[in-house]
């Protein structure tokens, strides 16, 4: 057999190799990944501008209750201060600060809402005060889901770089490492303590 038809026949052999190496699987995987984030990071931005728009329209109808907004400002702060590209998405404490940030703030929120619905129950019958409740309400469940889908685009990544013969090419030719998922922080499953001092 001439030298140009064994060539001819061994290209599409090695192409297939090479493609079944990781090759496309790895940087589609990680691609996931990034779009994941990227989804999570939208909602957690939607989130902080509600709350803004939340604590000024409880100052304005109940002449504010400083600590408990302030608690709420400071939670804010810290959420939009702690950033997290998707290169640091392979390095635990880089996520886990991102992620005790952002349940600071929901901590905060849910702290907020519930003083208010105790102490000023009227702002309950004010439109733009239940609206933005609610889409506060929405957002927490559209970020709870859109962090198990970022959960779920890790899983396979690391799978993905974890299993032959993917894990060839993930290995040789991009020098892969796994991607922290995000996990609930210390405390999230105790709801905040709300204590008005009635004692005192």
């Amino acid at each position: 057999m001439p030298f140009s038809s064994r060539y001819g026949l061994l290209a599409p052999i090695a192409a297939v190799a090479v493609a079944s190496c990781g090759v496309n699987s790895v940087p589609t995987a990680e691609e996931h990944v990034n779009a994941e984030f990227a989804n999570l990071q939208a909602e957690y931005q939607r989130r902080n501008d509600l709350i803004g728009n939340l604590v000024e329209t409880v100052k304005a109808a109940a002449g504010s209750e400083e600590e408990i907004l302030t608690q709420v400002t400071e939670a804010r702060s810290r959420a939009t201060s702690v950033n997290l590209t998707p290169d640091q998405l392979s390095d635990p404490q880089a996520v886990r600060a991102y992620n005790e940030a952002q349940s600071g703030l929901s901590n905060a929120r849910s702290l907020l809402g519930t003083v208010i619905m105790e102490r000023y129950p009227q702002l309950q019958s004010q439109g733009r005060f239940a609206d933005l409740m609610v889409a506060l309400e929405g957002t927490e469940n559209r970020i709870r889901t859109q962090r198990r889908d970022y959960n779920e685009a890790v899983r396979e990544y690391n799978t993905t770089i974890r299993t032959l013969p993917d894990a060839i090419g993930a290995k040789i030719i991009y020098g892969a490492k796994p991607k922290v998922p995000f996990e609930a922080a210390a405390g999230a499953d105790t709801a905040p303590k709300v204590d008005f001092d009635t004692a005192k």
